[in-house]
């Protein structure tokens, strides 16, 4: 299962479970230093433009983004 689709299934859960899940997320990175964090975004931000480079993924404007969201919430 890749990310957008374990965001998918996350987004579909009660806020209350998604606040729980938040936590837990956060705390399993409160030991990494910053060099690290750094690190894991580059990562990141470099798989991301690999697959909008191989068409794996596509860009999205900002305020559509964030209507998928907020539809996804009602």
């Amino acid at each position: 299962m890749g990310i957008d689709e374990i965001t998918a299934e996350a987004l579909k859960l009660r806020p209350e479970v998604r606040a729980y899940l938040v936590r837990e997320l956060l705390a399993s990175l409160e030991g990494l230093d910053e060099t690290e964090v750094e690190r894991l975004w580059l990562e990141e931000a470099t798989r991301r433009d690999e697959d909008l480079g191989r068409g794996k993924a596509r860009a999205l404007p900002a305020r559509e983004t964030l209507k998928q969201v907020r539809d996804r919430r009602r």
